[in-house]
């Protein structure tokens, strides 16, 4: 009897010990809310808490991350996508508790609908018969995300029964909604590398989508458009001395950003064991010490190269290319086939797309441009509107994230130095940005 009760006292001790410690502070800092993270590491919990912090639509303005031995200390400073800081103690107790959960909820909320992933070569019109095919065999579409690049189109659609509201689950339905899909996205020229799966697990959806296009290999394919003006600057070195890779990451600032590359390192087998990043106007400034799960770091030159380009795809996957038009109206059966038909017969291609239903209300988000990807015709979206409806279809600008604050804290941040900070020197720094020591010079 005492052995066991040794044995429950010692796995309280380990649960307590697993469990991240969460601190959220509005007084440290005048711009920005703290939320602190300290927890025991594992692969891909760095990956977990910008996950709980991005998918509430948070800005994340600085972060620094640190670990020594096998504990692991985050700070990030955000703030809401108008640059205020976190007020509603809904929120904050929100990610209190999410990151307090050693496994976070990765579904968001999509249980008892069938998820279809498909990929393929991307075109014109490509949605729209994607759309049709699913009115056509009775899915009513309930969520869905979009994403193209370098040609290529990956899409998770959440679906439905029409007439029953259940899961798609009848094993020949589903046969026929992957063979439909198929010949779809396989077109006159895309006969090997068109994929569809049908599935009913839970997953991230973003996460997911990153998945797919790098299984797909979009990073190695050549760009359509040559001339990216925001595209980001990938730069990867060795520390031999200390045994890490260093990735420097400089680009536009947006919203997951973040989420965007500790992703794609996480899902490439690289644990971040320090890394900072920091925003100034509308640039971001991303370095991470970096090596593999085997604890070895980048070894040769075609991978430090797949690295680079993997990174890049992973940023530009999510840029939003094109006008941004947002949808609102009644949901119906076969309202994104004919809304994504008139896109296609007025030469709109679909560069990514968000899709949602709530209460019987679709509210969608299309970014659009013209069929070679330049900006469309400002007549040409005119008419669009006029013909789905002035008041259901508008043009939006994207959400405004505001730098003045960040920018009068300190400016930018230089990327890719040739001199790599020591290890102590890096240590003393983040331990001085966590609060934990006074100075690190």
């Amino acid at each position: 009897m005492e052995w066991h009760a040794c044995l429950d006292e010692y796995e309280k001790l380990v649960r307590r010990m697993s469990t991240p410690r969460v601190v959220i502070d509005n007084t440290v800092c005048p711009t920005a809310t703290l939320v602190k993270v300290d927890s025991a590491r594992r692969h891909g919990i760095l990956l977990d808490a910008v996950q709980v912090l991005t998918d509430l639509n948070l800005s994340i303005k600085k972060a620094y991350i640190s670990s020594d031995g096998q504990w692991f200390m985050d700070v990030f400073h955000v703030t809401d996508l108008n640059g205020n800081k976190l007020t509603d103690e809904s929120v904050i107790s929100y990610i209190e508790q999410s990151l307090e959960t050693t496994q976070p909820d990765r579904g968001q909320g999509f249980n008892g609908l069938t998820a279809l992933e498909l990929t393929g070569t991307d075109r014109v019109g490509l949605l729209s018969e994607v759309f049709a095919v699913l009115a056509d065999l009775q899915c009513s579409v309930v969520e869905a995300k979009v994403w193209t690049h370098n040609g290529r189109i990956a899409s998770l659609i959440y679906v439905k029964d029409c007439n029953s509201g259940s899961p798609i689950e009848d094993s020949q339905q589903i046969d026929r909604i992957e063979a439909r899909l198929r010949n779809v996205l396989k077109g006159d020229n895309d006969i090997r590398s068109a994929k569809t799966s049908v599935s009913m697990a839970v997953t991230h959806t973003e996460r997911r989508l990153h998945q797919m296009m790098f299984a797909d290999r979009d990073y190695e394919r050549k760009p359509i458009l040559q001339h990216r003006a925001d595209s980001p600057v990938v730069t990867v070195q060795n520390w031999v001395e200390r045994g890490y890779s260093v990735v420097n990451v400089q680009s536009k600032d947006r919203t997951n950003l973040l989420f965007d590359v500790v992703c794609t390192l996480t899902d490439m087998q690289y644990v971040v064991f320090h890394a900072t990043i920091n925003t100034a106007g509308d640039n971001a400034y991303l370095e991470f010490y970096i090596r593999h799960t085997d604890g070895t770091p980048i070894s040769s030159e075609p991978e430090r190269h797949r690295v680079i380009q993997c990174l890049q795809a992973a940023v530009e996957r999510r840029a939003s290319e094109g006008i941004r038009l947002e949808l609102c109206t009644d949901d119906r059966q076969g309202l994104l086939a004919d809304v994504t038909r008139t896109f296609r017969e007025n030469g709109l291609n679909v560069t990514r797309a968000e899709i949602s239903t709530t209460r019987d209300m679709a509210k969608n988000v299309f970014y659009v441009t013209d069929a070679i990807g330049n900006l469309a015709d400002p007549k040409i979206i005119e008419a669009v509107r006029q013909k789905i409806g002035l008041g259901k279809l508008k043009i939006k600008e994207l959400p405004l994230i505001y730098h003045q604050k960040a920018e009068r804290e300190e400016q930018a941040v230089g990327v890719g130095g040739t001199v790599l900070l020591s290890l102590g020197s890096l240590v003393r720094r983040n331990l001085y940005n966590l609060g934990l020591i006074k100075s690190y010079s």
